[in-house]
């Protein structure tokens, strides 16, 4: 990439690898910091005790080493983070909790312990016990662990739902997104990868009425069963096939906003709380839903998904067909786009010709260095105009299905343009201005808030005005 400048730089750092705006803000906005005196980077031999105070909250000199803890569990390089930007990081994260009460941001006990035991699932699968666990955060029980890391997870989720807030009306428009393209001098203008533009088409077995029935009655004897005093969330984390929730034991939370298919929203907010739902099917397969709680717009659900079993005669019908499409095209008597409109079973992308959308830019290209791996070996080999041989294809709930794959239009790698790349100068801009609508929160909210630091934590260059100055 050219050289860019530094607001640059930081927008595009922000958009590659956070997924909230300010993860970490203190860390990255941080260019030069005054190293705390005679203190050397996890090697500190101090009493602990509180080191700074925001709100409501404290901050004692182990949650620094404890944040070290965390980042290097999760496989982050903590060898350049110094002590005071680690502290400027923990006094943001205080800062949006505190708010995210004052302002009756609402985070539910129940929401986070589902959080809780997700993290722990996956915890455990990386160090391989929950014995190795409790000994690698130097806790006595799983029980006092459990507590530890809760706490940890609301306050990570309030300063979340914080971050949501501050951000979540801040909106760009074409004029600004223009203005900030010209404010960028051009030899400091990125460079974007080289990108490709994908379609497919895919033929999904079809499943037969006795297959289907079966998933039916086991749906209906779990309901029995937990009508009858057995656990939900039990049977969804031994039973459910969305490998997505089984850790939460089915759980989700949403509103009508929230993307979910038309037919589970449907079935989800016609029920009572407390209420089962009667066996329904999606494209996903067949689900059964256990109303928790309704909050106003919001309602806690769990679910557990079943996928009848597809026969190989359904299989071998499948690939048969996708293959007599793929001929037609390939004799030029009919088009790949006319054949998805007519012939994909892919709801998505029928529409539009079988294109794919980019889920992290919502547009159509895929930029090559970042595409997702199983995609790349897919397409990486096909030549302008090439149309793969039918792929078995199973999704991440076993769903099984065949595709052919075409590339549609190539993007050489290419110093930005306007008009070719709105879409990614407009997220840019729209980031920035995010940040700029962050930095006038903290600036105002520290001014309201009580904060206090102390001792030679005092001495840290801080990007934010902690102490007041």
């Amino acid at each position: 990439m050219k050289s860019i400048n530094s607001r640059i730089a930081l927008i595009f750092f922000l958009l590659l690898f956070s997924s909230n705006i300010t993860r970490a803000q203190e860390i990255i906005r941080d260019s030069v910091v005054t190293p705390v005196k005679k203190i050397k980077t996890n090697e500190r031999q101090k009493i602990d005790g509180i080191i700074a105070t925001v709100g409501d909250y404290i901050v004692l000199d182990s949650d620094i080493d404890k944040s070290y803890l965390e980042l290097s569990s999760q496989g982050n390089s903590i060898k350049d983070i110094t002590r005071c930007q680690m502290l400027g990081k923990l006094l943001e994260d205080k800062l949006y909790a505190h708010q995210a009460i004052q302002d009756s941001v609402k985070v539910t006990d129940a929401e986070v312990k589902s959080m809780l035991e997700e993290r722990l699932s996956y915890m455990v699968g990386q160090i391989g016990s929950m014995e190795k666990v409790i000994k690698y955060y130097k806790k006595n029980s799983e029980e006092e662990f459990r507590s530890y890391f809760f706490d940890i997870l609301k306050e990570n989720k309030l300063s979340s739902e914080m971050q949501k807030k501050i951000v979540e009306e801040v909106e760009i428009t074409p004029e600004e997104v223009r203005n900030f393209f010209k404010s960028i001098p051009k030899d400091e203008l990125p460079l974007f990868g080289a990108e490709m533009e994908v379609a497919q088409i895919v033929v999904t077995p079809k499943i037969s009425e006795a297959e289907k029935q079966k998933v039916i009655d086991k749906l209906n004897e779990f309901k029995k069963d937990v009508e009858a005093g057995s656990s939900f969330s039990t049977k969804a984390v031994l039973y459910s096939q969305d490998k997505a929730s089984v850790p939460n034991g089915g759980y989700y939370k949403m509103n009508r906003k929230t993307p979910f298919v038309k037919e589970f929203k449907e079935v989800a907010f016609s029920l009572q709380e407390g209420e089962i739902s009667a066996p329904f099917e999606t494209d996903f397969g067949f689900h059964i839903i256990y109303v928790e709680k309704i909050k106003g717009q919001e309602i806690e659900l769990r679910h557990i998904l079943l996928t009848p079993t597809v026969s190989e005669d359904a299989l071998t019908s499948a690939k048969e067909k996708i293959t007599l499409i793929r001929n037609k095209i390939v004799d030029k008597k009919i088009t790949f786009a006319e054949a998805a409109r007519t012939e994909s079973d892919q709801k998505e992308t029928r529409a539009n010709g079988g294109s794919l959308i980019n889920p992290k830019t919502q547009d159509t290209r895929f930029e090559m260095t970042k595409m997702d791996p199983s995609l790349y070996s897919e397409v990486s080999n096909l030549k302008d105009d090439a149309i793969s041989q039918p792929v078995l294809d199973t999704d991440e709930n076993g769903k099984k299905s065949f595709k052919i794959i075409t590339v549609t239009n190539r993007i050489n790698e290419h110093i930005a343009d306007y008009a070719t790349d709105y879409i990614k100068i407009k997220d840019l801009a729209l980031k920035e201005k995010q940040i700029r609508a962050i930095g006038k929160w903290f600036d105002e909210t520290i001014k309201e808030t009580y904060i206090k630091i102390l001792g030679e934590y005092r001495d840290c260059a801080f990007t934010n005005d902690w102490l007041k100055k």
